[in-house]
């Protein structure tokens, strides 16, 4: 008999361990969401660190900072990995325009809502969720309703670095470059559970920038699409155009990127060395977009486009300045334009849109260290073609 009450009482032990182990495993996450929540005073500014500019002329350097409390229709994301943008260098380097320092780069983030305002339905914690080019609007305009929130009509939209906001204990915003960020939850873009968040970054703006106006053309399937300047926006482009059925024609100046950009899927690559490499292709082409960030000769490069079809530049040089010959522009009967980014929508068609078709950016994960370093790599055309900054390490 009392070896059965001791197998009974084992058995007993061994059910309430198993019991309570169960019982850990299914409240622990939620409690420790919880815990997040309840530890976080959300009337307190949080703190912040990161790589900031302090000026035009030098290197980014550490800086720890504070941003806004959690307001009511806010979260709070622990950034896990942030890409970085030829515009993050345009901008500290005073390229366009004069800029408030310090100030903390970085428009591609990506990682994992660890608190939310009480009003916040969107999100709730430990969602994945991104963050492009702005933050804010005034969401009144018929831009904003109409979800091009980047075309604000009024107060213009805020970006995520460096624009003047009220709230931030700094007097402006303050980008990805961090381990952490308060923005409005319409803002926040949600970034499905299959996609890598490392991969999921540079689609909040390299993504979208090339996107939006590729969908504007509805170009149809089989028509020739050049694409130039085959950096960290025109190697998505390429992929983008590809995955809808388009002939692709890459443009550019690297010759050592050709292998790369056919196995991007591009049917052709074309090294301009010198503008007359440009002649064959004259009126060839029904559609071109370009990503290059600097002043070049954009009506040889229009010329070919098919008369009347479209050139969408999508590359913000120095100052926003284009060198166009007029001359070459009338005969060419090309139509130029240009097209910022997207709207908060269209930001999360494409995100879902490559998260379902596996459509995935090439990077290059460095530590916060590595920053200036890649900095001057993407001014060299050496990068391959996204580098993102893996925010663990600030």
């Amino acid at each position: 008999m009392k070896n059965n009450k001791n197998k009974e009482g084992r058995r007993k032990f061994i059910q309430q361990t198993a019991f309570a182990s169960a019982g850990v495993m299914l409240i622990n996450p939620l409690g420790l969401f919880s815990q997040t929540n309840k530890s976080l005073n959300m009337s307190k500014n949080i703190k912040s660190r990161g790589y900031a500019g302090k000026d035009e002329q030098s290197t980014l350097v550490k800086w720890d900072f504070e941003r806004r409390p959690v307001g009511d229709n806010d979260i709070l994301i622990d950034i896990k990995f942030s890409g970085i943008c030829h515009s993050d260098i345009h901008t500290i380097k005073g390229h366009w325009g004069t800029q408030k320092y310090p100030q903390v780069p970085g428009h591609e983030i990506a990682g994992i809502v660890t608190a939310i305002g009480k009003n916040v339905t969107k999100f709730k914690i430990g969602d994945q969720a991104g963050i492009g080019c702005m933050v804010d609007s005034c969401m009144e305009c018929d831009s904003c309703k109409n979800g091009e929130e980047h075309h604000c009509e009024t107060t213009g939209m805020t970006g995520t670095y460096g624009s003047p906001e009220e709230s931030s204990p700094t007097g402006i915003t303050q980008g990805g470059y961090s381990n952490n960020i308060v923005v409005t939850e319409h803002f926040a873009i949600k970034i499905p559970n299959n996609l890598d968040l490392k991969y999921a970054a540079p689609l909040l703006c390299a993504g979208i920038t090339t996107y939006s106006p590729l969908m504007r053309e509805n170009f149809k399937k089989g028509d020739k699409i050049g694409i130039i300047g085959i950096g960290g926006l025109g190697h998505i482009a390429i992929k983008l155009a590809v995955s809808k059925g388009a002939e692709v024609y890459a443009f550019t100046t690297t010759a050592d990127k050709k292998v790369d950009i056919i196995s991007f899927g591009a049917k052709e690559v074309i090294v301009v060395d010198s503008m007359e490499k440009l002649v064959p292709y004259k009126g060839k082409l029904d559609y071109m977009l370009s990503t290059i960030p600097y002043d070049y000769d954009v009506a040889s490069y229009a010329s070919c486009v098919k008369p009347y079809g479209n050139f969408v530049q999508v590359g913000m040089p120095i100052n926003g300045h284009l060198s166009i010959n007029n001359f070459q522009m009338i005969f060419n009967r090309v139509k130029f334009s240009a097209s910022l980014i997207g709207g908060i929508p269209e930001t999360q068609e494409v995100v879902d849109y490559c998260a379902q078709n596996n459509i995935l950016p090439r990077i290059e994960i460095i530590k916060a260290e590595e920053i200036n370093d890649a900095w001057d790599k993407v001014v060299n055309k050496e990068a391959r073609y996204r580098y993102v900054i893996d925010a663990s390490t600030f």
